[in-house]
């Protein structure tokens, strides 16, 4: 594959419990919807990290823990925040993804060629 043909490495940040600033029902709604759309595709990030309230989504009671796991399962790098999971008492909870810190969301940043907030 030539340098032109190559794949950009993106990362993703979630930082909300769910997409936008609505009620909580359209939230997880609109988050569903654009996760399972990534997965339908095969256009994948190459790490989602999840960091503040994003957290919430990784937990046991996810609405979005089965396409998380099959994001995972197709290569995904799922990067969740250590100190936001202690700071809301969830890390007990974590059922998807890899408990790490600021340096491997900062590590995922600098590697990416595209980062998406949503």
């Amino acid at each position: 594959m030539s340098e032109a043909e190559k794949k950009p490495f993106v990362t993703l940040l979630v930082t909300n419990d769910g997409m936008g600033k609505a009620d909580e029902g359209l939230r997880h709604k609109l988050i569903r919807t654009y996760f399972q759309l990534l997965e339908d595709s095969n256009t994948l990030p190459d790490v989602i990290c999840f960091y503040t309230e994003g957290v919430k989504l990784v937990i046991d009671d996810s609405p979005v823990l089965d396409i998380l796991q099959a994001l995972e399962g197709k290569g995904v790098t799922l990067t969740i925040c250590s100190t936001c999971l202690n700071y809301y008492g969830l890390a007990e909870r974590v059922a998807v993804g890899v408990v790490g810190g600021m340096t491997d969301i900062i590590e995922a940043q600098w590697r990416a060629d595209k980062v998406i907030t949503i």
